[in-house]
């Protein structure tokens, strides 16, 4: 899923996330846990002021992010897009 986020210059001049939005919510980072790096992309675990955990993937080269995971205390589950039935055009 596409995200806007803000980011600050990090180490070498990496651009590291302070908040993001959601959908309608702004979350801001209060912490980044951990930091690893893929072929194309750099993926950054974080603490949200929410409470939640949250991964999101950057492409350095091309500036776009994503949230790949998100878990939180007081989510326990999203409902299988089924649930929610066909639209019809």
């Amino acid at each position: 899923m596409q995200i806007r986020v803000d980011t600050y210059a990090g180490h070498r001049g990496m651009p590291m996330p302070q908040r993001f939005r959601l959908g309608r919510s702004r979350i801001g980072i209060v912490e980044t846990l951990d930091q690893w790096f893929g072929p194309d992309y750099r993926y950054i675990k974080v603490k949200g002021d929410d409470g939640a955990t949250y991964i999101l993937r950057v492409h350095d080269g091309h500036g776009h992010w994503e949230l790949t995971m998100f878990k939180s205390p007081r989510v326990r589950s999203f409902p299988h897009p089924s649930a929610f039935g066909r639209r019809r055009h």
